[in-house]
């Protein structure tokens, strides 16, 4: 199939409508002015007419002074005034003299013979306001046309056509994720090698669901099939298709699956489908809610009595747990394709893609970018390298060092430096204390991650960050683990209290806190970590504020206390860990909140030389 044969540009439409509208702007202002100009012309040159027998008298008693003729037209003037102030008409075939005027005592002047450019000149002047007005007529009918075509297709399908475009993408952009890109182009090779699976009577899939969390390169998979398929691609969000009226959805799903079962064999994406692909029955709307209409009629579409369309459709989705079962089941969507974050091996290829078309220099060290960037998206990678090409630019750079690399890293993981930030010697000070209970913490702690920087330089919305890495990508987290993680969020108020006292903690500790009660409440609720609640699970639905009140809770007032408990039981025991360790080892917080006042951020390297010495109270030792 030729792929231009599929593609529809309309920006001409849009030129040819705007050419309407100024056409009839000009006209309008054309027949107002000539409007005016008439009105204007007639109110200067009012004569009163006369009948030719009284003119003859006023001729004969000699009160004229002078006669203009005009074909059968006489303008007169009288006697003692400057210009005409009468008219009158004579017989076209008669003299002056014929009709008895005494041409002797009056002066007298005839209009020169008419020539053919003013008669052309007069019949233009006739015709030009019916031309004009006819125009404006046509610009309105065409207008109110246009609203009518424009009311009839408030159902149709807004879904995009793409076919020949010049920035295509490929499987070979695409880095990571193989399990998914065998998955997609196995569809590819179903389109266009249909014959070869049928003859070992194998049926093309219906649908194929992209699971993912956000950034992980749902949407550029589907568009490296668009790509790689020579099949027209309709591309299209799902809420796209949700309007304030009911039945309009469902109509621009059922123009969406007519289009291309006209272009069959086809690919239709849609983005966000949980957009529309909601579970039913959660309470909301009734059975009359637009949105339901609308999967209802998706559903009939994928899998109804219309069979043998070559139509697949994928669709993307980072809340796969809030579709509805009869959407994911065999028939509709036959694959699901989990997209999961990048390892360490597939961010250094996605890194490498992102730099291939910038330049850097030899200093440029991506594996090690690749090991301390863990649990980063391939958009968060892409991020990394656009923003250390504005940084290399912004210093009049023409190639990007690992200098610029790793200040680009530093901002899209924890913030932007705010170095206009006033802080007085105080702040700075109990900032620093701050920051060196955490990183002792987190150093002594034997399940805890590798200190990576300490800085009292503001980011984003923090005054300070101490910053961990996992040494390597993990797919599971202990208990012990957790509780190291625990105590190293409450490093920072625990150094606060045992420096200033108890009553001299202050606010900077807001967030840690805050993360420290969610991780707590997380270890409990879902990961079955308590004490007494051990390996029991209280799900709790994620979701809007209404399904939260309209969902009664799965466990008594009873067991929500016991949850309560355990969760203080959890920050309780962290909080007195990280106070063991950090008395302990008050030297070494010294000589870092030290080396932090002189320098404001230290390296991983050289806070693991401050801390040589440091140890572990064995008080404060899980096992």
């Amino acid at each position: 199939m030729d792929k231009k044969s599929f593609r529809s540009p309309n920006h001409k439409d849009s030129n040819n409508k705007k050419g309407f509208k100024n056409f009839g702007f000009i006209a309008l202002l054309i027949l107002l002015g000539l409007i005016v100009f008439a009105a204007y012309g007639q109110s200067s040159n009012k004569l009163t007419q006369i009948p030719i027998t009284q003119a003859k008298q006023q001729n004969n008693d000699n009160q004229l002074s002078y006669i203009y003729v005009n074909s059968n037209q006489l303008t007169i003037t009288k006697k003692g005034q400057s210009k005409a102030t009468e008219k009158s008409y004579k017989d076209p075939s008669a003299s002056l003299k014929s009709e008895g005027f005494n041409t002797n005592q009056v002066t007298v002047e005839y209009a020169p013979a008419t020539s053919s450019s003013s008669t052309w000149l007069n019949i233009g002047l006739t015709i030009l306001p019916i031309i004009i007005i006819s125009g404006v007529i046509y610009f309105m009918l065409k207008s109110a046309q246009g609203q009518g075509n424009q009311a009839l297709s408030f159902g149709k399908s807004r879904a995009r056509l793409y076919g020949n475009e010049k920035d295509k993408v490929d499987f070979n952009q695409v880095a990571g994720s193989s399990e998914a890109k065998q998955e997609l182009e196995e569809v590819v090779e179903f389109l266009k090698y249909p014959k070869k699976f049928a003859s070992v009577g194998a049926r093309i899939p219906k649908g194929v669901l992209l699971i993912g969390p956000p950034g992980t390169g749902k949407t550029l998979l589907a568009r490296a099939v668009a790509g790689e398929a020579n099949v027209p691609f309709f591309s299209i969000s799902g809420s796209e298709f949700v309007e304030m009226f009911v039945g309009v959805g469902a109509s621009r799903v059922r123009d969406l699956f007519a289009k291309a079962k006209k272009n069959s064999p086809c690919i239709i994406f849609i983005d966000e489908i949980d957009a529309v692909g909601r579970r039913r029955g959660s309470g909301m709307g009734g059975g009359h809610d637009e949105r339901e209409q609308t999967l209802n009629q998706i559903l009939v579409e994928m899998d109804g009595f219309e069979q043998g369309q070559n139509v697949i459709v994928l669709a993307a989705t980072n809340r796969s747990d809030v579709l509805d079962p009869a959407l994911l089941r065999p028939g509709r969507f036959d694959r699901r394709v989990n997209i999961d974050l990048p390892d360490r091996k597939d961010r250094e290829a996605i890194l490498k893609i992102h730099f291939k078309k910038i330049p850097i220099d030899k200093s440029v060290d991506f594996p090690a970018l690749a090991a301390k960037s863990a649990g980063s998206s391939g958009a968060d990678l892409q991020n990394i390298a656009n923003e250390s090409a504005i940084i290399a630019a912004r210093k009049n750079k023409k190639e990007i060092n690992n200098e610029d690399l790793t200040e680009a890293f530093e901002k899209v993981a924890i913030g932007p430096e705010r170095k206009s930030k006033v802080m007085n010697e105080k702040e700075k000070e109990l900032t620093a204390y701050h920051e060196s209970g955490h990183a002792i913490v987190g150093h002594v702690l034997p399940d805890s991650d590798l200190v990576h920087k300490v800085t009292i330089i503001p980011r984003g919305g923090t005054g300070g960050v101490t910053w961990f890495i996992p040494p390597e990508d993990r797919s599971y987290h202990s208990l012990i683990e957790f509780k190291d993680i625990l105590a190293r969020m409450l490093g920072g108020r625990i150094s606060e209290e045992v420096i200033y006292g108890p009553d001299r903690i202050t606010t900077g500790a807001g967030n840690d806190l805050q993360k420290a009660a969610e991780l707590a409440r997380d270890m409990i609720i879902n990961q079955g970590m308590g004490k007494k609640l051990r390996d029991q699970v209280f799900h709790i639905d994620e979701g809007m504020m209404i399904e939260k009140i309209v969902h009664e809770r799965e466990y008594s007032d009873d067991t929500a206390k016991l949850i309560d408990q355990e969760v203080e039981a959890l920050i309780t025991e962290a909080a007195n860990r990280a106070r063991i360790v950090i008395k302990a080892n008050l030297k070494s917080i010294e000589k870092l909140k030290d080396k932090l006042l002189e320098k404001e951020s230290v390296e991983a390297e050289e806070v693991k030389k401050l801390f040589e010495g440091s140890e572990m109270p064995k008080a404060a030792a899980l096992y």
